[in-house]
């Protein structure tokens, strides 16, 4: 029998219609809905977790799948019979990352330089889901370094990941070959200048900035890359052995960075750019959605931002403010050019109509309540809604995680 799920704190053109603590483990970070199944990977508790949605309004969780010790699973991507799970060094459980700005603030590898290749499992899993509920893995590609952060993979021969291995100052680009999925290999990469420590490249970014790879999105032979404090690139990726560069875009400074996915919406020559707010208050700046034409690739203009939640004083609200994340028109998920969706942290998950591209318009939003209980053990952290990944599925349905109020799925009513 279903519960009656949290009311939220605000909506409007959305409508909560079901919510998972995900058996007990409510702190989520990338989920993918696939065949019925919502795989989450866990930011705390080390590992992912299945929840059974095919009665969305009544998820169910129905399995979960432990990491290696001291070892991140917090992004995941699910396509026919895959599922690939990151293997990273858990990063939060680090006493001089309790403090975010240490995170976002300078170069991971610097920060973890002392740190021998032990303890944690650094590269990629891959798991066999013909049975969606009992992930069967299949291969692990291992890396020296601290390991994965993000994947991009909607099936056929190839992924794409960034990863921080050994002799780089942070996370770079990586092509994946799975031509046999029980024997992937490295194939390809690309970084920014400044990057390749090992090869004596020296930093060219101003202090307290972080350039590191978030994660690239492929459309086509492009790779749409998005580099935290290094903006934005588009990659040539034709020949998945060698990556080359199109065009390099960055707007920090002026503005505060933490460039974190670019969505390609091929069909009207656009893309859609989100700076991840990072800080606390809004320390870090006010953060945006960009809205780039991208006819001609190799200079990407931006003509629009997206509008900001203004509905209450979401800065004096506490935790992070500003987007976190998009969702990304996966293949068998819902697909839009025109109607994007967002998270924004303490202001949960936004819709926006672009059809007219340079006056993208809010048309829903829903707030989720504030989390039961705290699942990130960081010291200080408020007892706040932080809306983190945001997943449509081909009926239209919403779901969204929070890295400690479980999963909430939506209805969306515009």
């Amino acid at each position: 029998m279903a519960t009656e799920p949290p009311r939220p704190d605000y909506s409007r053109n959305m409508r909560l219609i079901g919510h998972s603590d995900q058996g007990g483990r409510p702190d989520g970070v990338q989920l993918m809905v696939h065949r019925g199944y919502a795989y989450v990977g866990h930011m705390v508790s080390q590992g992912f977790s299945i929840v059974d949605v095919r009665d969305p309004k009544n998820p169910q969780a129905v399995g979960y799948v432990p990491a290696p010790p001291g070892t991140w699973n917090v992004h995941l991507q699910a396509h026919d019979d895959l599922l690939l799970v990151i293997n990273a060094r858990d990063l939060f459980a680090d006493a001089r990352f309790a403090d975010e700005k240490a995170y976002y603030t300078r170069s991971v590898g610097d920060t973890v330089r002392d740190v021998q290749d032990c303890g944690w499992c650094a590269g990629l899993r891959v798991f066999d889901i013909a049975t969606p509920d009992k992930p069967r893995e299949i291969s692990f590609l291992s890396l020296n370094g601290i390991g994965i952060h993000r994947i991009w993979y909607v099936g056929g021969r190839w992924a794409y990941v960034s990863a921080l291995i050994d002799g780089f100052t942070d996370y770079i680009f990586l092509t994946i070959d799975l031509a046999d999925p029980r024997k992937p290999e490295v194939a390809g990469r690309w970084w920014l200048p400044g990057m390749n420590e090992a090869a004596g490249e020296q930093p060219s970014w101003p202090e307290g900035k972080r350039y590191a790879l978030h994660h690239a999105i492929i459309a086509g032979d492009t790779a749409y890359g998005s580099w935290r404090d290094g903006g934005l690139t588009l990659l040539d990726v034709k020949d998945r052995t060698r990556p080359t560069l199109i065009s390099h875009r960055n707007w920090s400074p002026p503005f505060g960075g933490g460039t974190h996915t670019a969505l390609p919406l091929p069909d009207r020559d656009l893309l859609v750019v989100l700076d991840e707010a990072v800080l606390d208050n809004q320390e870090d700046g006010e953060k945006h959605i960009w809205l780039f034409d991208i006819r001609e690739p190799s200079n990407p203009i931006s003509i629009a931002t997206f509008p900001q939640p203004d509905e209450a004083d979401y800065v004096a609200k506490g935790a992070h403010f500003g987007p976190h994340n998009l969702h990304e028109n996966r293949p068998g998920s819902f697909v839009s050019s025109t109607l994007i969706f967002a998270t924004w942290q303490n202001a949960g998950v936004r819709a926006y109509d672009i059809s007219n591209p340079y006056r993208p318009v809010e048309t829903g939003a829903l707030v989720p309540a504030a989390p039961a209980r705290m699942m990130d053990t960081r010291p200080g952290r408020p007892q706040v809604i932080q809306s983190c990944d945001v997943f449509v599925d081909a009926q239209g349905i919403i779901y969204s995680t929070d890295y400690n109020g479980g999963l909430s799925v939506i209805e969306y009513l515009g």
